[in-house]
């Protein structure tokens, strides 16, 4: 059986996302990047850890990125198997939205579960 095995993020709506994240950066030296959002890796919170992170993204609020949720946030969550995943939100009753995505880090997959938040599954790539 799919399960999961960690957070990889929370995205979340802002009517202005880089001054929200400047915020961040100046209250709580949240280490904001280019890309608009931080990322905290695993080993820095444990030198024995193993590699991997969560990241933390305000997005426009305008963005359609969370569709077809109407709620102004979303959360990733890292999981051993993609496909066996989303077949079991798939039976037990989420939407499954859209096609799996492929990227340098990995397979995406999402659904909408029955209090109507999009989730985003992603299983990271093998290679760092």
């Amino acid at each position: 059986m799919a399960k999961v095995i960690g957070l990889g993020g929370i995205f979340f709506k802002s009517e202005d996302p880089n001054a929200l994240a400047l915020w961040y950066k100046t209250h709580l030296q949240i280490p904001v990047e280019n890309w608009g959002g931080a990322a905290f890796y695993l080993n820095n919170l444990m030198p024995t850890a193993a590699s991997g992170y969560s990241v933390w993204t305000p997005m426009s609020a305008d963005s359609d990125y969370l569709h077809p949720s109407e709620k102004s946030f979303m959360f990733n969550l890292i999981v051993d198997d993609l496909d066996g995943a989303l077949e079991q939100v798939r039976n037990g009753g989420a939407q499954v939205i859209a096609e799996t995505e492929e990227s340098e880090f990995g397979r995406f997959g999402w659904f909408v579960d029955p209090d109507g938040n999009k989730v985003e599954l992603w299983q990271a790539s093998e290679t760092p």
